[in-house]
């Protein structure tokens, strides 16, 4: 399927005249907890030539694409993704950290690594996982429930957890955020992560009781440490000197 995705992303590049600089997945299948039947989450970075910034006039700055065989894709333009950089939003965190990368230019994701340390705000990523896990919250309660709703909505309480306790970026990888949890819940959830990737996505699961309740309590958790946490840095003068470089160098 990687080489598929490659070709994808070679066709988008001639399409849209563009050059993609990076390129990974997102969702289940970078968190580690896909089912046999779901998508590929392909999330890419991509610049366009000088004249495209020199424009006097608003342009996309958006390319998506949805392939037959399940390939679902979405990339950003630089300057939309340097702005987003600047207010440490977490897909775009998520994205620079995936533990799943189809390409990279080297010195771009470096530098974009580099920038997203230092403008990291322990709070805007907060709040993303906090407003992630109670859209769940409504679905985990009821009677019968799809395990992808209990995964992230485990994954994003446990996040949210991780940036009060931890005060960084926590990992994507679902298996490196669970040892934050009690070990009964741990149990629980790699029981469940046998179960999901072996059924489809429609497959609807018996409440577990266990879960709703830690869902539960992590949120209140999360909304009380939130109050204790910053900002991170403004760097403005540096992200505009670094988009700059990159739109100009080839």
């Amino acid at each position: 399927m990687e080489t598929k995705i490659l070709e994808k992303l070679k066709e988008i590049e001639l399409q849209k005249g563009v050059e993609i600089l990076y390129a990974c997945e997102s969702g289940s299948r970078a968190w580690g907890f896909a089912s046999p039947d779901s998508d590929y989450d392909i999330r890419f970075i991509y610049k366009h030539d000088l004249d495209y910034y020199l424009s006097l006039w608003e342009q996309t700055d958006v390319i998506e694409f949805m392939t037959a065989d399940d390939l679902d894709g979405s990339g950003w333009d630089l300057r939309k993704t340097v702005k987003l950089l600047a207010k440490s939003n977490a897909s775009l965190l998520e994205w620079l950290y995936s533990p799943v990368v189809y390409y990279q230019n080297e010195a771009f994701a470096s530098e974009m690594r580099k920038l997203a340390e230092s403008c990291f705000s322990p709070i805007a990523c907060l709040h993303h996982y906090l407003g992630t896990t109670k859209n769940f919250m409504d679905v985990c309660t009821a009677e019968e429930v799809k395990l992808k709703s209990y995964f992230y909505a485990l994954r994003s309480a446990l996040a949210g957890k991780w940036v009060i306790e931890e005060n960084r970026f926590p990992p994507v990888a679902f298996a490196e955020l669970l040892p934050i949890a009690p070990l009964p819940i741990q149990e629980k959830v790699r029981e469940l992560m046998e179960l999901k990737a072996n059924q489809n996505e429609s497959y609807l699961h018996p409440k577990e009781v266990l879960i709703t309740d830690f869902l539960m309590e992590t949120v209140r958790f999360n909304e009380e440490g939130a109050k204790g946490l910053g900002s991170g840095k403004k760097i403005a003068e540096e992200l505009d000197g670094v988009f700059r470089g990159m739109i100009i160098n080839k």
